[in-house]
């Protein structure tokens, strides 16, 4: 089945760093805008950053941006999320996505990983 997989995450005390990646081996990201999500415990999914085709728009959230970073890595079909100064309020499930640009009905999302942030 088409499937974005997720790796990185883990347990990080406050101000540290982690980097997410997602790879899509069933297909080409090339003409898909990217997303990363995340579920707070207790909280609905919201939307954290994303990236369109080519790289012409970007977008976080206020309360990642300065030190979250998204990126794409064409080459080696992957996206990333770079996570810097790290606070508790980042402890959460953390999905990568993928929805086409063009037909939007092509939507994948990876399984989720584990974010915890705490002393």
């Amino acid at each position: 089945q088409l499937q974005l997989v997720q790796s990185g995450g883990g347990s990080v005390q406050p101000g540290g760093s982690l980097r997410l990646s997602c790879a899509a081996p069933g297909f080409s990201l090339d003409y898909y805008d990217i997303g990363w999500f995340r579920e707070r415990e207790g909280k609905e999914r919201e939307g954290i950053s994303c990236m369109r085709v080519g790289d012409e728009e970007l977008y976080y959230r206020d309360d990642v941006k300065g030190r979250f970073t998204i990126s794409r890595d064409n080459a080696k079909n992957t996206v990333a999320l770079q996570m810097n100064s790290l606070n508790s309020e980042d402890t959460a499930v953390y999905y990568c996505s993928a929805r086409h640009f063009n037909y939007r009905v092509l939507e994948y999302w990876g399984r989720g990983t584990q974010v915890t942030v705490s002393l």
